[in-house]
């Protein structure tokens, strides 16, 4: 059995005992609650749980973000675990219309009294961003091998000939991008603090309708992290000019962020 499957299991074993326990009153409530008590996770079993099931990060936010500071722009943990809150729920309700303590319209929709859904408490989550800001690992790791490979290739093209270093940081950046669930991943299991990454405008509003799947904000994050590795890159190599701080010195057109297509 899965992580996931396991925890699912053992929610499902705890809502009834509740239930059971406390007169079978309340079912909707209760399975709020203990769904989101047992399944907001650290950042550690997150990112463990996500990695033994890497299409969580298909997961989009849509209309399922219960956590008021989570809602206008959510982290990737916050959309990931809301979807596993959702699914859970919908699986505990339907446990509750087997044993009779819900009811379903001719439709097949579960009817929760009104008291109930009056009664449904603010939801705090986890803040997955606590522990601060992300920044690549030192030493070896898989995200540190993958931009020493993006590093390489950069110079490389360099040294072949003239280039406008920008663009072409722009060009090996996205050759070298990491997009699918599988490859991002293992770096989520490396550093659980890329689960406290936001969309922040890095992602093409038009292409994923304003609600990007959980998996590409990594994506963009990165991406954009590594076109500034690779300017830095170029600053040191001479082919790009810098400031008296030794900061990358680009035309306007070029300091707005990458955005991801």
């Amino acid at each position: 059995m899965s992580r996931l499957a396991d925890l699912l299991e053992k929610v499902r074993i705890e809502y009834v005992q509740v239930m059971v326990d406390h007169g079978e009153t309340e079912p909707y409530l209760t399975a709020h609650r203990v769904c989101n008590d047992r399944l907001w996770l650290s950042g550690e079993e997150l990112a463990a749980l996500i990695d033994e099931d890497p299409k969580l990060l298909s997961a989009r936010a849509s209309d399922l973000i219960d956590v008021d500071s989570e809602r206008a722009n959510p982290c990737v943990g916050a959309i990931v675990t809301s979807n596993i809150v959702a699914a859970a729920l919908e699986g505990l309700l339907a446990v509750a219309v087997n044993r009779n303590w819900l009811e379903v319209d001719s439709e097949g929709r579960v009817l929760v009294d009104a008291h109930e859904l009056d009664s449904v408490p603010a939801v705090h989550g986890i803040d997955y961003t606590e522990a601060g800001e992300f920044v690549p690992q030192r030493g070896r790791s898989h995200l540190s091998d993958l931009f020493h490979l993006a590093e390489k290739a950069y110079v490389e093209r360099l040294e072949e000939g003239p280039h406008d270093a920008y663009q072409l940081a722009l060009l090996v950046a996205s050759d070298h991008a990491i997009f699918t669930p599988d490859e991002l991943a293992p770096l989520l299991l490396e550093n659980p603090l890329l689960l406290g990454l936001r969309g922040d405008d890095l992602l093409d509003e038009d292409l994923f309708e304003g609600d990007p799947p959980a998996g590409m904000i990594i994506s963009a994050h990165l991406t954009e992290m590594l076109v500034q590795q690779l300017l830095e890159r170029g600053v040191e190599v001479g082919a790009i000019g810098h400031d008296s701080e030794g900061q990358p010195i680009l035309s306007e057109a070029e300091e707005d962020n990458p955005t991801v297509h």
